[in-house]
Order: C-alpha cells, then structure tokens, then sequence
C-alpha cells in the first residue's frame, strides 16, 4: 500500500479539525465547545491541533476563513447575476447584510469570532473586502455611475455599515425585523451615492 504524501496528511488533518471545530462553534458556540470532545469527533489528538492551529483560537480563525471564503463565493455570484454594476454592487452589500440571519454566521462569523479574536476590522479578510470594495466603487465612480468620492473613504464607510448592521441583526431579539429595518436603512444611504443625471 502506498503511503500518501505528506502535504496531503498535513491537508487533511486540517481539513478534519476544520470540519469538527465549525460544527461545534456553530452548534454549542466557542466557549462551550471542549477541545478534547473536538478532537475526538475529528479522530485526531489535542497535539495535532496544537501543531496546525497552536491553539483553539487559531482554530476559531481557520474556521472563520473558510466561511468567509464561501460568503465571498455566494457574494460573488450575487454580483454576477445582477443587471448592472450598480444593481450587483447595491445587492451583494444587501446580501451580505441578510446573511446575518444564518445561525452559523450569527454565532461563529459575528458573535464568537469579535469576543475571541478582537475588533474585525483587524482581521486580514477585511484588508481583502475593502480593496475589492474600494476597486467596485472606482470603476462606478468612473462610469459616472456614483459621485466622484474618494473611493476608499466610501468603501470603509460602507463596509463599516454593513458589519455594524449584520452584528445589530445577529444580537436582536427579534433579527428577521432587524434586518428589514437595516436594509431599507442602508439602500437609502446607499442611493444618496447615486449621481443625479
């Protein structure tokens, strides 16, 4: 039997206590998920996820990736299946606010990741959301779509709305009307963008 390669070992056994870490964090939640039960689901030992993590918290930042990755990958066919720019760039921020509704992104993106891993806008996949963002409004920008804003200011501003409205809806008591309430909100904001022919 051959031996599998050792980048493939070091993927997989990321890819297990991946796998076991997001099921936990998104059912029991980060403080309540043990790491001796976790490692047990992922059939591996509490060194291993030492040596690929260094600790539950880099864990929690794995896990955070990937589900920021697939947010990105839905975001981007939002973006692609609009009708224009505006249209796709209007609703990939609106989507991304409604994805504050998914109990996995509630507990795992918006509630445990900002009390464990610190301020989001710390966190390397904003840099990546406001370069993409900063770019989106440029090219409105240039099209004469939008005013002519700096760019970049707008892009932070946006983005900063949108995170703050997605934590507002994944703590309320009742987020299905928090989140009516921030889109129409925002889309009102956003339209005050929006050159006047």
């Amino acid at each position: 039997m051959s031996r599998r390669p050792r980048q493939q070992m070091i993927a997989e056994t990321r890819a297990k206590l991946i796998e076991a870490a997001r099921a936990a964090f998104g059912t029991a939640g980060y403080a309540a998920t043990s790491m001796d039960d976790l490692t047990a689901a992922a059939g591996l030992t509490r060194g291993a996820l030492y040596h690929h993590f260094g600790d539950k918290k880099g864990l929690l930042a794995a896990v955070i990736a990937q589900i920021d990755d697939e947010m990105n990958e839905r975001l981007r066919a939002v973006t692609e299946r609009a009708e224009d720019p505006w249209t796709g760039f209007r609703d990939e921020c609106t989507a991304y606010i409604e994805m504050a509704l998914e109990p996995e992104i509630q507990r795992v993106v918006l509630r445990d990741g900002p009390a464990v891993l610190g301020d989001p806008w710390t966190w390397p996949t904003q840099s990546a959301c406001i370069r993409s963002m900063t770019d989106s409004l440029s090219k409105l920008a240039a099209a004469g779509t939008i005013l002519a804003v700096d760019a970049e200011a707008a892009a932070r501003l946006i983005s900063g709305a949108t995170l703050h409205a997605a934590q507002w809806i994944a703590h309320a008591p009742d987020a299905p009307a928090a989140s009516r309430k921030a889109i129409e909100a925002f889309n009102a904001l956003l339209d005050g963008l929006r050159a006047r022919r």
